[in-house]
């Protein structure tokens, strides 16, 4: 049994390739289950867990308040902390069990995760982001996409995870602007993926371009509070609506 290493959208993961695994499958059946990763992450990520908890506990849309957002700061900001927390971790777990499940579903299939080379997770994970933008469920108008993006690096690389999740914490500790802390994490994830490729000897291209698509798709729907920023606008933490 080999040791080998393997890189996604949702960054680098080690992994144990025995000779099963090693067994090329064909092309239809491998554009299957690459159709099937995202199917299932694209359904998963669209259960909007910012409309459900703000419906089910407070019988109201949380898109009609504040930026208009279904993501946890908006639903923070306008019902609080308990409902915020149940969204951070449907909109995470969303993100980990869309990567987990169709690993073992080829994982059962193939007896292996990644066939032909292909991480069927990293296929998963970036069509629950995708999911969480545009919810099938909910009219297409939802999150940004930050935490169903951060459950698939946990359940991927949790060493890179922390490193953005440090990043995150330290801005927010400093300027108390969310938004802001989220941007710097999602331009520190290609960053720390390629530390992490290139100290571990993966191919830093490949990680870190994928990489790359995540953190600019999540970045490009903070443009309005990249706007707010430089017009200094923007809200912080704590202050009064």
């Amino acid at each position: 049994m080999n040791v080998g290493m393997i890189g996604g959208a949702d960054g680098p993961t080690q992994i144990l390739v025995s000779a099963a695994e090693m067994t090329q499958v064909s092309g239809g059946m491998l554009a299957g289950f690459v159709a099937l990763a995202m199917a299932i992450g694209y359904l998963l990520g669209s259960l909007e867990f910012g409309i459900i908890v703000s419906k089910l506990l407070y019988g109201d849309d949380v898109r009609n308040h504040g930026s208009g957002n279904a993501g946890m700061t908006n639903v923070l900001r306008t019902f609080g902390k308990k409902a915020a927390a149940l969204v951070l971790v449907g909109d995470m777990g969303k993100g980990m069990v869309s990567v987990l499940l169709i690993r073992t579903l080829a994982q059962s299939f193939f007896y292996t995760a990644y066939p032909n080379g292909v991480d069927l997770g990293a296929v998963a994970a970036f069509f629950a982001v995708i999911g969480h933008l545009f919810p099938l469920y909910f009219g297409f108008k939802g999150g940004k996409g930050v935490a169903v993006a951060a459950g698939t690096i946990l359940i991927t690389n949790p060493t890179v995870f922390l490193g953005i999740l440090l990043v995150f914490l330290i801005v927010v500790g400093f300027t108390r602007i969310v938004s802001l802390a989220s941007i710097m994490g999602a331009i520190s994830y290609p960053i720390f993926t390629l530390i992490y490729s290139l100290v571990y000897q993966q191919n830093p291209l490949v990680n870190t371009l994928s990489a790359l698509c995540m953190a600019g798709l999540v970045i490009f729907m903070h443009r309005a509070n990249i706007q707010r920023l430089r017009q200094g606008t923007e809200y912080r933490f704590g202050q009064k609506k």
